[in-house]
């Protein structure tokens, strides 16, 4: 019996394109791509921005959340928040494997969070591998930061404006430039 592909890309485990199972991505792809046209395409009260994110997410998004739309995202099903984060404008995430969002959590205009990767043999190049990106409480991306699959972003850290994450952040430090490589500890005097 072939997994579920949802299951599949949360776990991290690889999934074939012309896996039958994958017209689930699609259709969920679908039903989301209303939402994100009703939530970026029209002027909304801040709960009702968080309301169609939870109709989105399928999930309760709480309210002390903050989101300046737009937002893209390619899916919309796998991403987890918790309460008091800001996501400024022009966000896009690739959700597919997962995007964990602690509490307080400050994400600048612009950044991108990347959870899906492709093969590199042009031949099989449809199929995806999806790690989960987690960004833990109290770190702040500042605009334009892109972070790739698989990367977590330690607690209270802070991702420098126009940095590209490829690895791990440590917690309580300050990371800058692409790619990213630690320029000191969080300072707290």
């Amino acid at each position: 019996m072939t997994k579920d592909v949802l299951a599949k890309a949360l776990k991290g485990e690889p999934i074939q394109f012309d896996d039958p199972g994958f017209q689930a991505v699609d259709d969920l792809v679908a039903r989301n791509s209303r939402i994100l046209a009703e939530l970026n395409t029209n002027y909304h009260q801040r709960d009702d921005v968080i309301a169609l994110l939870s109709k989105m997410f399928q999930t309760r998004v709480s309210l002390t959340n903050n989101l300046l739309p737009p937002l893209q995202t390619d899916f919309g099903g796998h991403i987890f928040l918790g309460e008091d984060i800001f996501i400024n404008r022009n966000c896009m995430f690739v959700d597919l494997g997962g995007i964990y969002i602690g509490d307080r959590v400050l994400l600048g205009p612009g950044v991108t969070i990347l959870t899906v990767n492709h093969e590199e043999n042009p031949a099989t190049r449809r199929n995806l591998y999806c790690q989960a990106v987690h960004i833990e409480a109290g770190a702040w991306l500042g605009a334009n930061v892109t972070v790739l699959p698989g990367v977590t972003i330690g607690k209270n850290a802070i991702v420098g404006a126009g940095s590209l994450v490829t690895k791990d952040v440590p917690a309580e430090t300050v990371v800058i430039g692409s790619p990213a490589r630690v320029l000191r500890q969080i300072k707290t005097e």
